[in-house]
């Protein structure tokens, strides 16, 4: 990736960071899987109660920001834990 520093040897985590990176992932699955459930929910409220659409709709426009931060919060935190500068 242009504009990033990589670390020049091999990096090697430790059991204690690999449960860290373990308990990360969890979380932005946990996270992400929310934002969709939301996602579909208002999908679903949309075809039942169609006069609600244009609400339902804003709600639908923000969960695909929401997703990218918190993909961006876990890419962020493994750059600084594999030592990876930008």
């Amino acid at each position: 990736m242009e504009g990033m520093r990589f670390p020049e040897q091999p990096v090697t985590l430790s059991v204690e960071q690999v449960r860290e990176l373990n308990a990360r992932l969890s979380i932005m699955r946990h996270d992400i899987k929310n934002h969709l459930t939301v996602f579909c929910a208002a999908l679903d409220l949309i075809r039942l109660q169609p006069h609600n659409a244009e609400r339902m709709i804003q709600t639908l426009g923000e969960q695909p920001r929401k997703i990218d931060e918190v993909i961006s919060r876990f890419s962020s935190e493994l750059e600084g834990t594999l030592g990876i500068e930008r």
